[in-house]
Formats: C-alpha cells, structure tokens, sequence
C-alpha cells in the first residue's frame, strides 16, 4: 500500500479509529500457495497489541494458518468517491477523480485456540464487546448448549507485529479545495459522505 507523507496516520489516531471499527478481512498466505484466503470476521481489539476472534471448523484458512501461522488483518472504512469536477479548482472538464478512505493493515502472529475453557472465554470477550447490554449468559465450556457447539468454532489471537494505516482525506490539497470538495460531500451526503466529511474536516 502506498502511503504518501499526508496521509500517514499517528499511532494514536489508527488506534482510535480502530476501536470503533471492528470488522475486517483476515487474510492468509500459507506456504507456497498460489492465492491467499480472505476471510470476513468481526474482532475484538485490545487497544494495544492483541486481536480476538472466531471462526467456523470448516473454514479454508485453517490449514494455511496451521502450516504458516502469519496473518495480516485489513480494515477498511469511511470511504468515498470523489468526483473528477470536484477534484480541480481550474477546470471541470479535465479534473481527476480519487478516492477517500481511512485503512489500517495489521500485520501478526497467529495462536489457534482449541481449548474448549479458552474458546468460551474468547467467546465472552466478543460477547460483551458487541453485546455490552445483552441477556446472553456467559459461556460455558462444559455445560449444554455450549459444550456441544464449541466443537464447531476455532478461536484466534493475533498479536499485532506490524502496521500499516493511511488516512487519505485530502491531505495534499489547499485548504480551499477541501472546503469546496466538503461541500460537495455535504450536498451529495451519500451512505459514506458523512464519516468522510468528518475526516476531511478532522485532518484539515
């Protein structure tokens, strides 16, 4: 991913960002594959180093995860298109689109968690992430329904080695123009315009 000076992220601000952002695409290489495995997954960070989640047994990755446990974790989001016409101050006619995005590429080692006690604590920790209201009891390793479903899942923590995040909002632009593009997302205010604006404006 290239990443120019201007839309390099603080490593408070990719951390902020991704405690409100918490699904992405697990994707592992395995060993002389041809392709590596995408995988969706929602997760829970820790905000320091460490990644939860969760997965179906007959998932493809396992075995690339098993034979090379390496991972990289992509999280993309408030995203938008803009506009050849909006994207030039001269002239309209010969503008050039781009494309804002916020982005933070998590590289990491890989543990498989298979212990029934550690997948349900794994479980719970995703539960009162996502579920911080919910009636939902915690889950038990050895009592039914749970100890006849935990066989079905394979768990995964990934520690954070490495990261990759760009905030691509305009940042090479004059203070003008990312008035007038602003406007212009405010006025189109499409499904992602709004977070975009927010960014834009945030970095300006």
């Amino acid at each position: 991913m290239l990443i120019h000076p201007w839309d390099a992220s603080a490593d408070s601000e990719w951390r902020e960002w991704l405690s409100e952002h918490d699904f992405g695409q697990l994707i592992a290489g395995g060993r002389g594959r041809d392709l590596p495995v995408v995988t969706p997954a929602h997760f829970v960070f820790d905000g320091d180093r460490t990644i939860v989640t969760h997965l179906a047994r007959p998932n493809p990755i396992w075995p690339l995860l098993e034979e090379h446990p390496r991972a990289l974790l992509a999280v993309v989001g408030d995203y938008t298109y803009i506009r050849a016409d909006w994207n030039t101050a001269t002239d309209p006619a010969h503008g050039v689109p781009t494309s804002y995005y916020a982005t933070v590429q998590l590289e990491g080692d890989v543990r498989l968690v298979d212990d029934a006690a550690a997948k349900a604590q794994l479980l719970d920790e995703q539960l009162r992430h996502f579920e911080p209201d919910g009636a939902r009891a915690p889950v038990s390793a050895t009592e039914a329904p749970d100890r006849r479903l935990l066989p079905g899942i394979r768990g995964i923590e990934f520690t954070v080695t490495g990261v990759r995040a760009k905030f691509k909002f305009g940042g090479n632009r004059t203070a003008e123009d990312r008035e007038r593009i602003g406007a212009r997302l405010a006025e189109r205010d499409g499904p992602l315009d709004r977070a975009a604006l927010a960014q834009l404006r945030r970095r300006s």
